[in-house]
């Protein structure tokens, strides 16, 4: 079997990019913790729902960013390839 370059490129660009994918596990598992302590909280205190919600959804909109930038570098590792001719 005879590998070029090239191919060994594409080989580890789709494996890099199968782990940069793996990175939206961590994003759900953060996201769901904060609904779940959020909704422990306003359990609690319900007077202080608009404050706990704003907050929980300014964090998970940060979590998400991890995985969105995930995506982004598997996109870019599967459809840029730089040393094709």
């Amino acid at each position: 079997m005879d590998f070029s370059s090239i191919d060994l490129v594409h080989a580890f660009s789709a494996l890099g990019a199968g782990v940069a994918v793996c990175s939206g596990i961590g994003t759900g598992i953060g996201q769901g913790n904060a609904a779940g302590m959020a909704a422990q909280a306003v359990g609690r205190n319900p007077g202080a729902k608009g404050d706990i919600m704003s907050t929980m959804l300014l964090g998970q909109a940060v979590a998400e960013t991890t995985g969105l930038y995930g995506l982004v570098v598997a996109l870019l590792l599967m459809f840029v390839k730089p040393f094709d001719k």
